[in-house]
Protein backbone atom coordinates (compact mmCIF):
# COMPACT_ATOMS: atom_id res chain seq x y z
CA UNK A 1 0.00 0.00 0.00
CA UNK A 2 1.58 3.22 -1.20
CA UNK A 3 0.24 5.59 1.48
CA UNK A 4 -0.33 3.12 4.31
CA UNK A 5 -1.00 4.90 7.62
CA UNK A 6 -0.40 8.36 6.16
CA UNK A 7 -2.87 10.88 7.56
CA UNK A 8 -4.46 12.90 4.79
CA UNK A 9 -6.93 15.79 4.79
CA UNK A 10 -8.92 16.22 1.57
CA UNK A 11 -10.91 19.45 1.44
CA UNK A 12 -14.13 19.54 -0.54
CA UNK A 13 -14.30 15.76 -0.57
CA UNK A 14 -18.05 15.35 -0.17
CA UNK A 15 -18.33 14.72 -3.90
CA UNK A 16 -16.67 15.00 -7.29
CA UNK A 17 -12.90 15.03 -7.58
CA UNK A 18 -12.39 15.34 -3.82
CA UNK A 19 -14.47 12.25 -3.15
CA UNK A 20 -12.46 10.35 -5.74
CA UNK A 21 -9.19 11.37 -4.10
CA UNK A 22 -10.41 10.48 -0.60
CA UNK A 23 -11.66 7.05 -1.68
CA UNK A 24 -8.54 6.20 -3.69
CA UNK A 25 -6.07 7.22 -0.98
CA UNK A 26 -8.08 5.34 1.65
CA UNK A 27 -8.04 2.27 -0.59
CA UNK A 28 -4.25 2.46 -0.56
CA UNK A 29 -4.02 2.65 3.22
CA UNK A 30 -4.33 6.34 4.08
CA UNK A 31 -6.22 7.49 7.14
CA UNK A 32 -8.45 10.18 5.71
CA UNK A 33 -10.04 13.29 7.16
CA UNK A 34 -12.95 13.98 4.82
CA UNK A 35 -13.87 17.66 4.70
CA UNK A 36 -16.78 19.46 3.13
CA UNK A 37 -19.03 22.40 3.85
CA UNK A 38 -21.98 20.02 3.35
CA UNK A 39 -22.06 17.71 6.37
CA UNK A 40 -24.35 15.05 4.88
CA UNK A 41 -22.16 14.70 1.78
CA UNK A 42 -18.96 14.47 3.80
CA UNK A 43 -20.38 11.99 6.28
CA UNK A 44 -21.50 9.81 3.37
CA UNK A 45 -17.97 9.62 1.95
CA UNK A 46 -16.38 8.94 5.34
CA UNK A 47 -18.93 6.18 5.97
CA UNK A 48 -18.19 4.64 2.56
CA UNK A 49 -14.48 4.51 3.38
CA UNK A 50 -15.14 2.84 6.72
CA UNK A 51 -17.58 0.37 5.13
CA UNK A 52 -14.82 -0.66 2.73
CA UNK A 53 -12.47 -1.36 5.64
CA UNK A 54 -10.61 1.95 5.63
CA UNK A 55 -10.12 4.63 8.27
CA UNK A 56 -11.88 7.97 7.93
CA UNK A 57 -13.53 10.72 9.91
CA UNK A 58 -15.53 13.69 8.72
CA UNK A 59 -14.78 17.25 9.76
CA UNK A 60 -17.00 20.09 8.57
CA UNK A 61 -15.15 23.30 7.76
CA UNK A 62 -15.46 26.34 5.53
CA UNK A 63 -12.04 26.54 3.88
CA UNK A 64 -12.33 30.32 3.57
CA UNK A 65 -12.49 30.86 7.35
CA UNK A 66 -9.39 30.95 9.51
CA UNK A 67 -10.94 29.35 12.58
CA UNK A 68 -12.43 26.53 10.51
CA UNK A 69 -9.13 25.69 8.84
CA UNK A 70 -7.32 25.75 12.17
CA UNK A 71 -9.94 23.34 13.54
CA UNK A 72 -9.67 21.08 10.48
CA UNK A 73 -5.93 20.61 10.91
CA UNK A 74 -6.42 20.11 14.65
CA UNK A 75 -9.05 17.44 13.90
CA UNK A 76 -6.51 15.38 11.98
CA UNK A 77 -3.95 15.62 14.76
CA UNK A 78 -6.50 14.84 17.47
CA UNK A 79 -7.99 11.87 15.62
CA UNK A 80 -4.84 10.32 14.18
CA UNK A 81 -1.89 11.90 16.02
CA UNK A 82 -0.31 13.60 13.00
CA UNK A 83 -0.85 15.04 9.52
CA UNK A 84 1.17 13.90 6.51
CA UNK A 85 -0.65 15.27 3.47
CA UNK A 86 -2.94 18.25 2.95
CA UNK A 87 -4.94 17.99 -0.28
CA UNK A 88 -6.47 21.38 -1.05
CA UNK A 89 -9.22 20.33 -3.42
CA UNK A 90 -12.15 22.62 -2.56
CA UNK A 91 -12.87 24.91 -5.49
CA UNK A 92 -15.36 27.37 -6.90
CA UNK A 93 -16.06 29.21 -10.14
CA UNK A 94 -18.20 32.00 -11.52
CA UNK A 95 -20.58 31.40 -14.41
CA UNK A 96 -18.95 31.37 -17.84
CA UNK A 97 -19.59 34.90 -19.08
CA UNK A 98 -17.87 38.14 -20.03
CA UNK A 99 -15.29 39.31 -17.48
CA UNK A 100 -17.26 42.56 -17.17
CA UNK A 101 -20.43 40.73 -16.15
CA UNK A 102 -18.99 38.87 -13.15
CA UNK A 103 -20.18 40.48 -9.93
CA UNK A 104 -17.86 41.56 -7.15
CA UNK A 105 -19.44 38.95 -4.87
CA UNK A 106 -18.73 36.20 -7.42
CA UNK A 107 -15.14 37.41 -7.80
CA UNK A 108 -14.62 37.48 -4.02
CA UNK A 109 -16.07 34.00 -3.56
CA UNK A 110 -13.91 32.56 -6.34
CA UNK A 111 -10.68 33.95 -4.90
CA UNK A 112 -11.67 33.09 -1.33
CA UNK A 113 -12.23 29.41 -2.11
CA UNK A 114 -9.48 28.95 -4.70
CA UNK A 115 -6.71 31.13 -3.24
CA UNK A 116 -7.40 32.27 0.32
CA UNK A 117 -8.04 28.68 1.35
CA UNK A 118 -4.48 27.81 0.29
CA UNK A 119 -3.16 30.67 2.39
CA UNK A 120 -5.09 29.42 5.43
CA UNK A 121 -4.08 25.81 4.79
CA UNK A 122 -0.44 26.87 4.67
CA UNK A 123 -0.74 28.87 7.89
CA UNK A 124 -2.17 25.99 9.88
CA UNK A 125 -0.66 22.83 8.36
CA UNK A 126 2.92 24.09 8.00
CA UNK A 127 3.67 24.22 11.76
CA UNK A 128 2.44 20.63 12.09
CA UNK A 129 4.59 19.50 9.18
CA UNK A 130 7.62 21.29 10.60
CA UNK A 131 7.13 19.67 14.01
CA UNK A 132 7.11 16.23 12.33
CA UNK A 133 10.08 16.83 10.06
CA UNK A 134 8.13 17.20 6.84
CA UNK A 135 4.85 16.90 4.98
CA UNK A 136 3.16 17.40 1.65
CA UNK A 137 0.69 19.88 0.19
CA UNK A 138 -1.20 18.86 -2.95
CA UNK A 139 -3.14 21.75 -4.46
CA UNK A 140 -5.81 20.99 -7.05
CA UNK A 141 -5.52 23.82 -9.55
CA UNK A 142 -6.66 23.57 -13.18
CA UNK A 143 -5.54 23.64 -16.77
CA UNK A 144 -7.40 26.97 -16.76
CA UNK A 145 -4.42 28.42 -14.91
CA UNK A 146 -2.05 27.77 -17.80
CA UNK A 147 -4.35 27.57 -20.83
CA UNK A 148 -7.30 29.86 -20.08
CA UNK A 149 -10.69 29.53 -21.72
CA UNK A 150 -12.68 32.66 -22.64
CA UNK A 151 -15.53 33.51 -20.30
CA UNK A 152 -13.76 32.25 -17.17
CA UNK A 153 -11.25 35.07 -16.71
CA UNK A 154 -11.43 35.51 -12.95
CA UNK A 155 -11.59 31.74 -12.32
CA UNK A 156 -8.61 31.31 -14.64
CA UNK A 157 -6.73 33.97 -12.68
CA UNK A 158 -7.47 32.29 -9.35
CA UNK A 159 -6.09 28.99 -10.63
CA UNK A 160 -3.06 30.75 -12.06
CA UNK A 161 -2.47 32.16 -8.59
CA UNK A 162 -2.78 28.67 -7.09
CA UNK A 163 -0.13 27.37 -9.48
CA UNK A 164 2.28 30.23 -8.83
CA UNK A 165 1.91 30.12 -5.05
CA UNK A 166 2.46 26.34 -5.12
CA UNK A 167 5.79 26.82 -6.88
CA UNK A 168 6.79 29.67 -4.57
CA UNK A 169 5.90 27.69 -1.44
CA UNK A 170 7.82 24.69 -2.77
CA UNK A 171 10.96 26.83 -2.89
CA UNK A 172 10.30 28.42 0.51
CA UNK A 173 9.25 25.32 2.45
CA UNK A 174 11.50 22.78 0.74
CA UNK A 175 14.31 23.23 3.29
CA UNK A 176 11.83 22.03 5.95
CA UNK A 177 11.20 18.85 3.91
CA UNK A 178 7.74 20.15 3.04
CA UNK A 179 6.78 19.43 -0.55
CA UNK A 180 4.23 21.53 -2.43
CA UNK A 181 2.86 20.33 -5.74
CA UNK A 182 -0.30 20.82 -7.74
CA UNK A 183 -2.52 18.94 -10.15
CA UNK A 184 -4.20 20.59 -13.13
CA UNK A 185 -7.30 18.66 -14.23
CA UNK A 186 -9.04 19.44 -17.49
CA UNK A 187 -12.84 19.80 -17.69
CA UNK A 188 -14.84 17.10 -15.90
CA UNK A 189 -18.57 17.07 -16.69
CA UNK A 190 -19.36 15.13 -13.52
CA UNK A 191 -18.39 17.83 -11.04
CA UNK A 192 -20.93 20.10 -9.40
CA UNK A 193 -19.42 23.12 -11.16
CA UNK A 194 -19.64 21.83 -14.75
CA UNK A 195 -22.76 23.84 -15.57
CA UNK A 196 -21.08 27.03 -14.41
CA UNK A 197 -17.94 26.25 -16.42
CA UNK A 198 -20.04 25.65 -19.51
CA UNK A 199 -22.20 28.75 -19.05
CA UNK A 200 -25.44 26.77 -18.96
CA UNK A 201 -26.86 23.23 -19.05
CA UNK A 202 -24.29 20.78 -20.35
CA UNK A 203 -26.05 19.91 -23.59
CA UNK A 204 -24.45 18.02 -26.47
CA UNK A 205 -23.21 21.20 -28.14
CA UNK A 206 -21.41 22.41 -25.02
CA UNK A 207 -19.98 18.93 -24.35
CA UNK A 208 -18.68 18.72 -27.90
CA UNK A 209 -17.08 22.16 -27.64
CA UNK A 210 -15.07 21.17 -24.56
CA UNK A 211 -14.30 17.68 -25.83
CA UNK A 212 -12.84 19.02 -29.07
CA UNK A 213 -10.01 20.66 -27.13
CA UNK A 214 -8.79 17.41 -25.52
CA UNK A 215 -6.52 15.35 -27.82
CA UNK A 216 -7.19 12.02 -26.10
CA UNK A 217 -10.87 12.48 -26.86
CA UNK A 218 -12.43 12.14 -23.43
CA UNK A 219 -13.00 14.21 -20.31
CA UNK A 220 -11.04 13.79 -17.10
CA UNK A 221 -12.52 11.74 -14.27
CA UNK A 222 -12.17 11.92 -10.52
CA UNK A 223 -10.14 8.71 -10.63
CA UNK A 224 -7.68 10.21 -13.13
CA UNK A 225 -6.97 13.02 -10.69
CA UNK A 226 -6.93 10.65 -7.72
CA UNK A 227 -4.19 8.54 -9.30
CA UNK A 228 -2.01 11.64 -9.63
CA UNK A 229 -2.74 12.62 -6.03
CA UNK A 230 -1.85 9.10 -4.86
CA UNK A 231 1.56 9.38 -6.51
CA UNK A 232 2.29 12.83 -5.06
CA UNK A 233 1.20 11.69 -1.59
CA UNK A 234 3.38 8.57 -1.69
CA UNK A 235 7.04 8.17 -0.78
CA UNK A 236 7.70 7.51 -4.45
CA UNK A 237 7.36 11.28 -4.92
CA UNK A 238 9.75 12.16 -2.09
CA UNK A 239 11.94 14.23 -4.44
CA UNK A 240 9.06 15.79 -6.40
CA UNK A 241 8.55 19.40 -5.36
CA UNK A 242 7.12 22.47 -7.07
CA UNK A 243 5.66 20.72 -10.09
CA UNK A 244 2.23 20.63 -11.71
CA UNK A 245 0.84 17.45 -13.18
CA UNK A 246 -1.56 18.18 -16.03
CA UNK A 247 -4.27 15.53 -15.95
CA UNK A 248 -5.67 16.77 -19.21
CA UNK A 249 -5.42 14.27 -22.05
CA UNK A 250 -3.04 16.60 -23.85
CA UNK A 251 -5.08 19.81 -23.57
CA UNK A 252 -2.02 21.84 -22.54
CA UNK A 253 0.47 20.14 -24.87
Amino acid sequence: MRVKNKVVIVTGSGGGIGEGIALRLAQDGARVVVNDIQAAAGERVAAAIRAAGGEAVFCAADVTRDADMRALVACAVQQFGRLDVMVNNAGWTHRNRSALEVSEAEFDRCFAVNVKSLYLSTLHATPVFRSQGGGSFINIASTAGIRPRPGLTWYNASKGAAITLSKSLAAELGPDNIRVNCINPVFNPDTGLSTEFAGGPLDEARRAKFLSTIPLGRFSTALDVAHAALYLASDEAAFINGICIEVDGGRCA
